[in-house]
């Protein structure tokens, strides 16, 4: 399969379904596919993010080597109330169908969660919730998570045993509370994800994590790679070679899996697979990863922090606003910040014009967390440009 036509292939199947607008893409092949992800990632991605993720609470009873929140037991004074989430979520639904994500700290610190989550649904929000494996997450949680309408939980994972991921979660039996609430979901039919994040500590065992996750008949596989911030250690990052090790790694277990993969903060992933695309067969793991060709921080994404406010991604400690004082559609849709982080050609270095830019664009968190420069190449990516034009 040619390279262009691999990348038409791509932005056909980018959402899943094929719009009027997409056919019109279909019948223009003088259009390059760059252009072709580029006028639709535009015209998607100025007026609406495809994921929203608010954080509820910084409150959690783990203490995670990684933990971005830095996060503590105790609930901040100052987060946003009941009522200013009921207004937070009628904003989110402003924007037609985004991916709602309840996440924290632990969501379940906060004693209205299934009111908000209730609300969510009843919105017509597709709703998930990422609680951690604490006590507080037994059984019968998992359950009103399902008769309340959620479609999937989101349960973390970071080593294929307790003494790994136990280690990494700061607290002993953590592995076995997040095995008993994932073998409920399947149990009572909920979807689940799995999310790991990848460091030095375990990326040498992804084969036996994604066992696990195929054990549990989770339906996505989502991989996390870090970004210096919060409790995160420098020691614990990757370089730039062990990434694409980790690529080549995830890619072969794409053609096994029987749940879906993508990956959050290594958008050059996206670039590892489109050098691929033309192999004969393409594996059903790798749908979602097409499906979110161009997202990134502030593009397609954002974020709201338990006090309100507005940040392109939880790993990107810039904020753009707060939903206390103006409307979170205004902020994604018109703040500079946000405005400036959806143009691909602001990028500063090799991202700035790598022909993948559209597709990837590097990961802004990481630039900011390594260089102070949310604009900076991607220091973890050691793709040079131009080797392989669209």
């Amino acid at each position: 399969m040619s390279r262009a036509k691999a990348m038409r292939h791509l932005t056909q199947n980018w959402v899943g379904l094929r719009t009027p607008f997409q056919k019109n893409f279909i019948k223009s092949p003088q259009k390059s596919a760059a252009n072709e992800l580029h006028t639709r990632e535009r015209m998607r991605f100025d007026e609406a993010p495809l994921l929203v993720i608010w954080e509820t609470t910084q409150a959690c009873d783990l203490s995670c080597v990684h933990c971005r929140a830095s996060a503590a037991p105790l609930r901040h004074p100052s987060e946003l109330s009941t009522e200013e989430g009921y207004r937070l979520l009628d904003q989110i639904r402003e924007f037609g169908n985004p991916l709602m994500v309840f996440t924290g700290g632990d969501p379940l610190k906060r004693p209205d969660l299934f009111l908000l989550l209730r609300r969510s649904v009843a919105l017509g929000l597709r709703t998930n919730v990422s609680p951690s494996a604490t006590p507080l997450l037994t059984r019968a949680v998992v359950r009103e998570f399902k008769e309340c309408g959620v479609a999937r939980m989101a349960i973390s994972l970071d080593g294929p045993d307790a003494a790994s991921h136990d280690a990494f979660r700061g607290v002993p039996h953590t592995f076995d509370c997040a095995v008993e609430a994932l073998e409920e979901a399947r149990e009572i039919g909920l979807d689940t994800q799995i999310q790991t994040t990848v460091t030095r500590r375990n990326m040498h065992r992804l084969d036996e994590i994604a066992a696990v996750v195929a054990k549990m008949k989770a339906r996505m596989w989502s991989v996390f790679f870090l970004v210096v911030t919060g409790r995160a250690l420098a020691g614990d990052d990757l370089t730039g070679e062990e990434y694409e090790q980790v690529f080549e790694k995830l890619h072969e277990i794409s053609k096994w899996a029987p749940f879906e993969i993508k990956t959050t903060e290594a958008m050059h992933y996206r670039r590892y697979l489109a050098r691929h695309r033309e192999e004969p067969e393409q594996p059903d793991s790798q749908r979602t990863v097409w499906r979110t060709a161009g997202v990134s921080d502030g593009r397609g994404f954002v974020f709201v922090s338990h006090t309100g406010e507005v940040f392109p991604s939880g790993f990107l400690p810039i904020y753009a606003g707060n939903v206390r004082s103006g409307l979170l559609t205004d902020i994604y849709r018109n703040s500079d910040l946000f405005r400036t982080l959806r143009d691909a050609d602001a990028r500063h270095g090799k991202c700035g014009i790598c022909e993948y830019r559209r597709l990837c664009g590097g990961s802004r968190a990481r630039a900011y967390a390594l260089t102070g420069d949310y604009l900076a190449e991607d220091p973890r990516c050691i793709y040079l440009p131009g080797k392989h034009p669209s």
